[in-house]
């Protein structure tokens, strides 16, 4: 049987590598001076089947385990360089398709999610404020019951999607005393009068993938865009996060294996003091130490996936494997260009766009202190 899973998880990664190679290639480093987001590229991948693949059977989709998708993620790192494209195709699925696959009505489904599925439709998470960032619950969005609708006022930053979305999930509150138990998602069509997206922000690094601001000045929405229920909006934001966290950075392994390979090659080819840089011990145990941690990141990826597909709860499992790969991603990185001296720290080299990429992910889909801080309350701490 373990052989069989073996075999399947290679098959899928190996095809997962082959589409990248084919379909996503581009001149990733013009891309990512430009800042151009791959609408081609996102296109393909929905039509690869990417965004439908764990969503449920019934909801729609093709209902694969957790885990084959992660796999096909990891692959899709590892063949495709345009990690800002993956970024904003997993901050749709996790934060937008997959809580409406969750928590959405029948009729929130069959609107919204063969579009999200399919990819015509691009959603965007909107719960970051200027003041509430990693105190997300403390946002001063808010939504006003009028009649049969809810009217919003406030703004989000740091949205990723925003200045390109169709649909985004709002995060408001409905009465600020209540705290927590007052918040409540909204679905938002991005053609709704009183919603503003900005235009991207400029970024140090997943330039690719589009950023921004969105604002709502009296958008008015139908009461039937809840997603959940008035005042559960916290469930449906724990329950995105909770894939989000674990998840997201399955494509980050696939890239670290990408840059490992190449640090070996590198190693094995560049000469000094006579003889290859591999032979010396600061080189070769530094490549050593990325091995271990690639390997060691990829077993708690792969555990959140087996919780999850086993229908447990992984939240304390998420947030290691945010903590850990996110950390590790950034030192691997570092390390690379460290390997690569001089040649690695010049623009455009694949080494100093890795270093720069990297670095957001100890910040996005909540900090490094945020993940230290859900574990040590997951230990009763």
């Amino acid at each position: 049987m373990s052989n069989r899973i073996d075999e399947h998880r290679i098959s899928l990664r190996d095809n997962a590598v082959r589409f990248a190679r084919d379909q996503l290639s581009m001149d990733i480093a013009a891309s990512d001076r430009a800042g151009t987001f791959h609408r081609d590229g996102w296109q393909k991948c929905a039509e690869f089947g990417l965004i439908s693949m764990a969503i449920p059977k019934d909801r729609g989709g093709a209902g694969a385990p957790l885990s084959d998708l992660l796999t096909v993620m990891e692959g899709l790192g590892y063949g495709c360089e345009d990690l800002g494209l993956l970024f904003s195709l997993n901050a749709h699925l996790w934060t937008v398709a997959m809580p409406l696959a969750i928590h959405g009505t029948p009729e929130q489904r069959l609107r919204f999610l063969p579009g999200l599925m399919d990819g015509s439709l691009i959603g965007a998470n909107g719960s970051t404020e200027e003041e509430a960032g990693s105190d997300v619950f403390s946002m001063r969005t808010h939504a006003v019951r009028d009649g049969d609708s809810y009217i919003l006022n406030g703004s989000k930053t740091y949205i990723t999607n925003a200045p390109i979305a169709d649909l985004c999930v709002i995060y408001a509150t409905v009465d600020p005393t209540l705290g927590p138990l007052g918040i409540t998602a909204f679905l938002v069509e991005t053609t709704n009068p009183g919603i503003e997206l900005s235009s991207p922000l400029e970024k140090m690094g997943m330039r690719t993938a589009q950023m921004g601001r969105i604002t709502l000045k009296d958008c008015r929405v139908p009461a039937d865009a809840i997603l959940g229920r008035e005042g559960r909006g916290v469930k449906v934001f724990e329950s995105a996060m909770e894939h989000e966290r674990g998840c997201i950075l399955a494509t980050t392994l696939g890239a670290m294996s990408r840059s490992l390979e190449a640090c070996i090659t590198h190693a094995r080819k560049r000469r000094q003091f006579g003889q290859p840089i591999g032979k010396n011990q600061a080189i070769s145990h530094r490549i050593a130490d990325m091995k271990v941690n690639l390997d060691a990141a990829r077993e708690l990826v792969y555990r959140v996936g087996r919780l999850k597909d086993a229908g447990k709860d992984a939240m304390m499992e998420a947030a290691c494997a945010k903590l850990f790969v996110s950390e590790t991603y950034t030192k691997f990185s570092l390390d690379a260009l460290r390997i690569y001296g001089a040649q690695g720290y010049l623009a455009d080299s694949p080494t100093e766009r890795e270093l720069r990429n990297s670095i957001a992910s100890v910040i996005y889909s909540g900090t490094s202190d945020i993940q230290r801080n859900i574990i040590a309350s997951e230990l009763g701490l």
